[in-house]
């Protein structure tokens, strides 16, 4: 079937699906059409530059934050805190927004965030707003949880991104129109979306009339992403309109993509644009030192200009899935690619503390463990802990769930002394159990493979009882 013919059945078929808005009717159109246009997504690779200390800035250049605590007033009250709250936590087991997970001492991540915000505001009487941006799936849940925090000194709003129809790969048409009428049918089209639903939503508006400048958007699994005062004056008295943090990479770290200067312009450059015969190279940390956290920090007008302008064409994330049988695709599409329509976008090069993702329940080890403690509801890590690095945790699918997780040890154990720690197969951990440099622990299959209380494994390979 022709592009022409595909585009025009599909705006027919989506002009009568009465569950979503006119805006989003047309984003989903055109986020369709952009795709069909077969639009250009990879780089040329001999224009790639890596970029300058005036493009990715360091982070111990940036000026010292002003003393004056009105001073520091002055510079929150500018400041609008986002997070990014579409996600599940169905990669852990859990049902509901990923962001209700309890991450330490029965706290959750939407309770971390609410306390550190709400200490910013005592401590300096300023009134830094959170804004959630939810998805349809996460929505009625994070509305029931955030009337707990009515009475907190943080004003929290909450808006939902767009719901785009999942399309049917085999005739270009939305799911729902072929009677998919329950969540199956739709999908949230990636973190992308935040600039235009942010407007759609009104909130953009409002928040620039009560001169509001900037807004930190965040994942709300990102533990890191604490507001930086020195990064929201050097924005400000630089006037940048976007501001990416990036970290030095690890070999880990391939899927948030890494900044580089391409035809007179900072970019973000992701794997799926990378040509086939680069990836090897793009994986490497020779070449690319850096890489995105996603925590963001842009400028309220010119989300505003850009949006009104329709200015804002990041690169399409064709994502497949399959629903009941059928193939369906899901077009995405990620805020850190926004960078290169932004005027003065800058990189900040910023420390590794600033970003600590839990993604897995290996993290969640990480960050329950005494590798961390709760200070005011920043994570802060260890300072016995000699190497800068984080030790490699990997767990097997026994582990996956978070109820499993929990239940499979009586304490965390200690990790300050740990570099890798493998566990698979039925095992089993006692309270007070202590763990240094490399150790694997493989239960054979069948086997219940227990370590007992105030056991201490240093080096050590366990594969049975034996072992121990």
């Amino acid at each position: 079937m022709a592009t022409t013919d595909k585009l025009s059945n599909l705006q027919s078929a989506t002009a009568a699906l009465s569950q979503i808005s006119e805006n989003e009717k047309n984003g989903f159109i055109n986020l369709v059409a952009r795709y069909l246009s077969g639009e250009a997504q990879h780089v040329e690779w001999s224009k790639i530059q890596t970029p300058t200390d005036e493009v990715v800035v360091p982070y111990d250049s940036l000026a010292p934050t002003p003393e004056g605590a009105s001073d520091v007033k002055s510079l929150l009250d500018k400041l609008v805190v986002l997070k990014l709250n579409g996600g599940l936590g169905t990669t852990m087991g859990c049902t509901g927004p990923k962001s209700v997970i309890e991450v330490r001492d029965g706290l959750t991540f939407l309770d971390l965030i609410v306390i550190q915000i709400e200490n910013l505001n005592s401590k300096y009487g300023s009134s830094v707003p959170l804004l959630l941006m939810n998805s349809f799936n996460t929505h009625d849940d994070t509305q029931k949880i955030v009337e707990k925090y009515t009475n907190s000194n943080v004003e929290i709003h909450t808006f939902n991104q767009s719901q785009y129809p999942r399309l049917v790969v085999d005739d270009f048409l939305p799911l729902p129109s072929k009677g998919q009428t329950g969540k199956d049918g739709w999908y949230p089209p990636g973190h992308g979306d935040v600039f235009s639903s942010l407007m759609n939503s009104g909130k953009l508006d409002t928040l620039i009339s009560q001169g509001k400048e900037y807004v930190f958007v965040a994942n709300s699994d990102n533990l890191g992403a604490l507001v930086d005062l020195k990064l929201l004056n050097h924005l400000i008295e630089n006037k940048n309109e976007y501001c990416m943090e990036v970290t030095p990479k690890t070999l880990a770290d391939v899927k948030g993509g890494t900044l580089i200067s391409y035809e007179g312009r900072v970019q973000l450059l992701e794997i799926a644009q990378v040509p086939d015969e680069h990836v090897g190279e793009f994986k490497s940390i020779e070449k690319f030192k850096i890489f995105n956290t996603n925590n963001l920090w842009v400028n309220l007008k010119a989300i505003k200009r850009l949006v009104e302008a329709d200015a804002l064409k990041m690169e399409i994330i064709p994502n497949p899935k399959e629903v009941d049988g059928v193939k369906v695709l899901q077009l995405e599409t990620a805020a850190g690619a926004a960078i290169k329509f932004f005027d003065k976008a800058i990189g900040i090069n910023v420390p590794r503390s600033r970003f600590l993702p839990v993604k897995a329940t290996s993290d969640l080890l990480l960050v329950q463990s005494d590798l961390y403690t709760l200070q005011d509801g920043f994570v802060v890590r260890n300072q016995a802990r000699a190497n800068p690095e984080n030790p490699s945790i990997e767990l097997g699918p026994e582990y996956k769930k978070v109820s499993s997780f929990l239940g499979r040890f009586k304490s965390i154990p200690s990790i300050v002394e740990l570099d890798s720690l493998k566990v698979a197969g039925d095992v089993w951990f006692g309270a007070g159990v202590i763990l240094k440099g490399k150790v694997s622990i493989v239960a054979k299959a069948g086997v219940k493979l227990e370590i007992p209380d105030g056991t201490v494994l240093a080096n050590k390979e366990i594969n049975g009882p034996e072992d121990l």
